[in-house]
This record gives C-alpha cells, structure tokens and sequence, in this order.
C-alpha cells in the first residue's frame, strides 16, 4: 500500500518566474504524463495565489502555487508502448501504484534524469527519489539524435540571453498534434543543463524556414513577449515568392483574421471582418514577368499563417502553399524544382527594452530556395511558359 503525500506550496522564484504553468509543473513532478498534469489543472487541484488557474498561465514572482498529491501507475519496464502515457488511452501492464510527490520550486529533479536528457549525453547520477514519488514510464520516447544533431546544426547566433536557429523546413518548432519533438524538444535535449529554461520566444509555421529566437533565462523570455504585445521596436522580414505579377507596389494589407475556425479538423486562418487584426507589409524585391514575384514581407502582427492568408487575398498565392495557394500554380513551380513552401524568416531585429542597444540578425535564403530564384532568373524558352531549360 502506499503513502499518500500530503498537499504542498511552492513559492515561485526568480528562475520560473515568466513560465507557463504547465511548464512548472513537469519540472514539479517529474516524469508524470502532461495528460495527467492537465487533468489536474482542470479540476481545479492546482491553484494560483489560491484561485484556479489554466494550463498556459504565466507565473510571476512569488506567486503562491497549490501542488496536490497526484496517485500514479507505472507500467512494468517494457510494457508500457513509446509515448503512450502521454496520449491519454490509458497504461498498459500496470502492477504497481505510487503518490506523485511534488518537489520544491527550484529544487533539483528528483527522478532520474528525463529521456530527452539521455539524448544528448550519458546522464550523470540520479538523486535518490523521494519515496512514494512517480517513476517515469520506461520505454518513454527520445527526442531522436538525428533531430538533435539538425537543430543543434542550425544555431547562427549564441549568446547568454539567446539562442538563434537558423530553422529548416519541415521541422515544427514544438511537438504537437502528429508530432512527437519539434526545435524546443531537441534543444533541450541536447542542453539538459538548462532545458528548464529554453523557452520559444516566438513561433514559425512547420514549412517555413528560418530565423526563431530561444529564450534561455525567463528574465528574457518575459522582456521579449512584452516587446512583442506592444509591436514596438521588434520588426519581422520575410522572402516570400508569390504567384503573378504584382502590380500593387508598396503595400499595406491590413485585414482581420479569423484563427480559430476548423476545415476537415484542420485549422484555417480566413479574413474576416470579425477576426484578429493583422497587417503586413508587402515589397517586391524581383519580379519574374507573370511567372511570380520575389516579396519582401514585413509583419506588423504575428497571427497564424498571416503572410499566407494575405498574400492569398491579394490574389497572389505563396508558391508551395499546399493550404491557401494555386494547386496549378503550385505544380508549374514543381517543375522549377520546388519542392516546398516558398517562404523564410530571412531576418529579425529589435531593441533591448533594457539596455537600448539594438539586435539584429540575418538567415540566407536556403540553397533550394535560391536555386528557383536562379531558374527563374534565366530566359524563358519560347513557346513554354513556365519550363526553363536546365
């Protein structure tokens, strides 16, 4: 039989401070599945400074978090199948209950060192666990070291409040429905010293190239966000190949964005008059006749899919757009070689709130981009209108 733990307080310190909830709690109660600790947040179990809080709450310093005793099974070793405590089917080869016991915010893991960690390095000696507290699920899923060696491949720029990836497409930044690990699974895993702390400061569609910004302190993660809400000093360029000849010159498209409709269970973002304000900026760079156009895009906001949705509603389509774009244009573009979504994160600047001193950062556009800027860019052959000799 089992000792149940009693319920305990964390006070939130400066190291979480600016972390989601949900991220606390994995640091809490290590190994426990996040279906369990959203299951608990639900319930109203956990609470905040005494009141009910939702999974993506943001801690600040001192906040008072509630962390009740959580009754746990653990499959036999090899039994469990990968991930799938995580998918909220249930626990196969369950012979064994223990409590969960909650550790102290900021205190070491008491559990063995976590799969991702494992990934990376030999993991050093486990602290002895407390009694009673959960163990993880053998035969839990690693981020993959080929993901870790690609992500960690991809780093242009380090400092010691940054990481910068330069992100191929592909990859999701985090995992998520039908993705197991994304760029925030792989680098944790492959920097398990401060995997508590790698945080996205902002996010890329899977297919879109370039550059993502890393927060490695939460000081920063939250200095970065704010910044971000007030769309001051932070400014977003994309290289983007769009379909026709644009003919609009210099242009704003500010139009509103509905981001939580639902085709086929899929999300899609459309205008609408009633969504999210949006706008971006749009500037040809180099124009390919009526074939398409090399823009330059500017983000004022950072809604889902913004530059595919107005790019769309402009009436020029981003090539290898398999969701909002021209299935025959797309196809025209196949033959150029184009093998994916024709948009990258080409740079990124902005201010330090703090010490007023200006970051920027730039990413080339990948070889198999360019290489279709290079086809596009020869003599078209007569009597073909979009096949170019190679």
């Amino acid at each position: 039989m089992t000792d149940k733990t009693a319920v305990t307080h964390a006070v939130v310190g400066e190291d979480h401070a600016g972390s989601r909830l949900d991220r606390f709690l994995t640091r809490q109660y290590p190994g426990l599945p996040r279906t369990r600790l959203y299951r608990i947040v639900r319930k109203g179990e956990v609470r905040v400074n005494g009141k009910r809080a939702e999974i993506d709450t943001r801690l600040m310093l001192g906040d008072s978090v509630r962390l009740p005793p959580v009754r746990a099974t653990a499959p036999e070793p090899g039994q469990g199948e990968p991930g799938r405590g995580e998918t909220g089917q249930g626990e196969p080869g369950v012979t064994a209950t223990a409590a969960a016991a909650p550790r102290e915010a900021g205190a070491a893991p008491a559990s063995p060192a976590a799969p991702r960690e494992a990934a990376a390095a030999p993991a050093a000696p486990a602290a002895p666990r407390t009694a009673g507290a959960f163990a993880p699920a053998a035969g839990r899923r690693r981020v993959p070291d080929t993901l870790i060696q690609t992500v960690t491949g991809a780093i242009i720029h380090e400092d010691e409040r940054l990481l910068v990836i330069d992100k191929p497409a592909g990859i999701a930044v985090h995992g998520g429905s039908g993705v197991s690990f994304g760029i925030i699974e792989a680098l944790r895993a492959a920097r398990p010293h401060e995997s508590d702390f790698l945080e996205l400061v902002h996010r890329l569609d899977r297919d879109t190239s370039g550059v993502l910004l890393v927060a490695r302190k939460p000081a920063v993660l939250r200095m970065l966000h704010a910044s971000l809400r007030e769309g001051e000093g932070f400014e977003k360029r994309y290289l983007t190949l769009l379909k026709g000849s644009w003919q609009l010159g210099k242009k704003r498209i500010d139009a509103p964005l509905r981001t939580d409709l639902r085709v086929g269970g899929e999300r899609t973002v459309k205008v609408a008059p009633m969504g999210k304000s949006a706008a971006s900026d749009f500037r040809v760079v180099q124009s390919f006749g009526k074939v398409a156009t090399l823009m330059e895009v500017s983000i004022l906001t950072g809604r889902t899919h913004q530059i595919r949705v107005h790019a769309a509603y402009a009436g020029h389509p981003v090539a290898g757009d398999p969701k909002y774009g021209d299935a025959e244009f797309n196809e025209e573009m196949r033959d150029l070689e184009l093998e994916r979504m024709f948009l990258h994160a080409s740079s990124l600047s902005f201010v330090w709130p703090d010490r007023g001193t200006d970051f920027s950062v730039n990413a080339p556009l990948p070889p198999a981009l360019a290489r279709v800027i290079d086809v596009l860019s020869r003599p078209r052959p007569k009597r073909t209108r979009y096949r170019y000799k190679r």
